[in-house]
């Protein structure tokens, strides 16, 4: 099978190509790996360049085609469609921002081919949708899709009653089992420069007000008071609306490279992981969750929707979003009795398998 796959370029900071990249790389280039022929055309929103980059031939196929959006503007929509019939495909998949879900929509119905859709968050949250047209346009390209898959039961759930004829599947983003599993603690203290006898937890990502990143300060400040050991790590972007805690016992390790996430998930005692009731956080899956677990670590999480289900089993992982009281009562039960999940956690060519059966189950494609 022949895909296109339409995406942006950047992505939670990261580069989809060069840094082969979570979702948005892991689903191509696993496809290819069944033995498809991909082609992602991946949109910069800013100038980092138009090289054509090829990635794997084992089975199938992975080559990406970089867009700056500038200089082109507007045009690239235009030179989708003469782009799409060279490559010839038997499906457009789309991806990553409603903007290039619109762009699928266009390019679908141009070369007459099924239009897949995948919504690794509520898109309509994002700053994106706020451009003139841009959400009216995004809300038509859904209803037009010929198959939607979405990141959590959540949204899946809030696009069912929205898009009833429209063919929904959960798929989950995961981790590559080769980079996150267990370090010994002590050495990825040393490596990452922590204390080594400190009680340690901590979050790594976006250190963001939109992620409640606040209530935690506020929780480490009165703990801290309570136990001269209790240590906090903090690794991403900082909001300046929500500055960090001036407290000699907060770490600040500043946007780790991917690579070395594993080792700061071990050298944690407790990982939480952060978020807002809000249309962001209800609607999204925290991949850090299986991050988290895959280093063996236990595990603290806002009880938003997507967590809430995952961790419904282990209810002293979670803790009321807002709730500064439950969430120093959970680190204090979790410094008493840890708790790790054990969750059997899926692979990127697990999750690309079951894109491909459903896809088969409602799409005519040839195989």
């Amino acid at each position: 099978m022949r895909i296109l796959f339409l995406s942006k370029r950047r992505y939670m900071s990261k580069d989809v190509i060069d840094d082969r990249y979570g979702r948005l790389y892991e689903l191509p280039a696993n496809l290819a790996r069944q033995g498809h022929s991909v082609l992602g055309l991946c949109t910069a929103y800013r100038r980092l360049g138009d090289r054509r980059i090829h990635h794997h031939g084992e089975q199938g196929d992975l080559n990406w085609q970089p867009f700056d959006l500038l200089p082109h503007g507007a045009s690239y929509a235009w030179r989708l469609p003469a782009l799409g019939r060279t490559f010839a495909p038997d499906l457009v998949f789309s991806a990553s921002d409603a903007l290039q879900v619109v762009l699928g929509n266009h390019l679908a119905r141009r070369l007459d081919v099924p239009h897949a859709v995948d919504l690794y968050d509520n898109f309509e949250s994002f700053g994106l949708t706020r451009l003139p047209g841009l959400r009216r346009a995004f809300r038509r390209a859904l209803q037009r899709a010929s198959a939607i898959s979405c990141v959590s039961e959540p949204l899946q759930k809030k696009l069912a009653c929205e898009l009833p004829e429209v063919p929904l599947l959960t798929l989950e983003s995961t981790i590559d089992p080769d980079a996150h599993r267990p370090f010994d603690r002590g050495k990825a203290r040393e490596h990452l420069g922590l204390p080594a006898d400190a009680w340690l937890m901590g979050t790594a990502g976006a250190l963001h007000h939109n992620r409640d990143i606040g209530l935690l300060y506020a929780a480490f400040e009165r703990l801290a008071t309570r136990h001269p050991d209790l240590h906090l790590a903090l690794a991403g972007p900082v909001d300046p609306a929500c500055p960090l805690p001036q407290h000699p016992r907060v770490h600040y390790l500043n946007q780790l490279p991917h690579a070395q996430v594993p080792l700061f998930h071990s050298a944690l005692d407790l990982a939480l992981i952060c978020m807002c009731d809000s249309e962001f956080g209800r609607y999204a899956f925290p991949q850090k969750t299986y991050e988290i677990l895959a280093c063996g670590t236990p595990l603290l999480a806002a009880s938003v929707d997507a967590p809430r289900s995952l961790l419904a089993d282990w209810p002293r992982c979670l803790y009321r979003p807002g709730d500064l009281d439950q969430l120093i009562t959970r680190i204090e039960e979790q410094r008493q009795q840890p708790c790790t999940p054990s969750l059997a956690i899926p692979s990127w060519a697990d999750q690309a398998k079951r894109l491909e059966s459903f896809w088969r189950e409602h799409l005519e494609l040839p195989e």
